[in-house]
């Protein structure tokens, strides 16, 4: 089943993390079709969240997750990867969640910038709706996650209290 914005609507980032679990990213490239399940995901909420890009206000590089929800929101880090998330808040509530990692035919692919690699996902994607039309998608295939594992999110150590928050969640 093609997921769509309403299947986000009225759910808080941190439980559509969760919901994320188990479901199919899917990429159309050159004709071919690759889904992806995903096993690995971070969720940012909001303004009171220091881990978040939007944490000190809306800039060039952030705006997309001020915007509408279901739109991709793709930024580079180190100058070499792209790091792919789902835009979840409402308009003007900057919330996303990072894709972090997935498993394709039995193999696994952790790390954010291995999965945008492997899938050929560019910055173009940034503010682009998840949709067939746009050649990225979410399908939920009736994969049901049932041991999810809690953790604080990586990489965010500056985040001072924010850092210790278990908004990373992973598929066992």
């Amino acid at each position: 089943m093609l997921l769509t914005a309403s299947d986000f609507k009225s759910k808080n980032t941190v439980k559509l993390a969760k919901f994320l679990l188990g479901k199919f990213l899917v990429r159309k490239i050159k004709g071919k079709i690759i889904r992806a399940k995903i096993i690995e995901v971070e969720a940012y909420d909001g303004f009171l969240d220091k881990a978040s890009h939007a944490y000190k206000g809306k800039t060039n590089r952030n705006f997309v997750m001020f915007g509408e929800s279901f739109v991709w929101y793709v930024y580079l880090v180190y100058g070499m990867h792209n790091m792919l998330n789902l835009v979840t808040g409402p308009k003007d509530y900057p919330a996303a969640i990072l894709i972090r990692g997935i498993e394709v035919k039995g193999k696994k692919i952790n790390g954010p910038g291995k999965i945008t690699k492997f899938l050929e996902i560019e910055r173009e994607f940034n503010n682009l709706e998840a949709s067939k039309k746009n050649n990225l998608w979410l399908e939920d295939l009736g994969f049901k996650a049932q041991n999810i594992l809690k953790t604080p999110r990586i990489g965010v150590d500056y985040a001072k209290e924010s850092k210790d928050e278990l908004y990373r969640f992973v598929l066992e």
